[in-house]
């Protein structure tokens, strides 16, 4: 989300390496690496998506989840409630970030926040905002509002604009408000 130019940038690379096919420029220098067209296609594919990764993984653990019926949903939706509010009361509480070195480590436990949220939403039936679920989702967008602006607003974005049940009835209006 936070290089959109990417996608630009592969149809570029495409579009240049299609030209020099068509030119018999075969011949690549040193260290240059021509990627297949089906291998293109599939990167293609996965850059078009905002977040990529995210996508992927949201789509591997619901296929998980929805593959192995022996699996309560709710196992698979405990463990990632309970992820997403450990790093947020890591980084609320101030005896656990005072252990931080560096704010690398703090950001990379917001993004993990973020992420498992992202993916709690897509994995659970009512989805992470709802009144029931297990993760404190209004405490963790104050959280994220509270840091640097320019830090974070990807990982805000990445919740309004990835999570699969933010405009649904049972998403409270001040979450909406809060991530409008």
């Amino acid at each position: 989300m936070t290089n959109p130019a990417i996608q630009n940038d592969f149809s570029y690379y495409r579009r240049t390496l299609s030209r020099r096919k068509m030119a018999n420029e075969d011949e690549f220098h040193e260290g240059e690496v021509a990627v297949s067209n089906e291998m293109a296609n599939r990167m293609s594919l996965f850059y078009a998506q905002a977040t990529p990764m995210l996508k992927t993984l949201s789509d591997i653990t619901s296929h998980f989840v929805s593959q192995h019926k022996e699996l309560p949903v709710e196992q698979t939706t405990d463990c990632l409630s309970t992820m997403a509010n450990i790093c947020r009361v890591m980084i609320e509480n101030p005896v656990y970030n005072s252990r931080f070195k560096s704010d690398e480590t703090k950001f990379f436990c917001l993004r993990v926040m973020v992420g498992v949220i992202i993916l709690y939403d897509h994995v659970h039936p009512v989805g992470a905002f709802a009144k029931t679920s297990g993760i404190e989702v209004k405490s963790s967008i104050k959280l994220l509002k509270d840091q640097e602006p320019g830090k974070v607003e990807g990982l805000l974005n990445a919740l309004r604009y990835t999570t699969k049940h933010l405009q649904d009835e049972s998403t409270p209006r001040q979450i909406k408000t809060l991530l409008a």
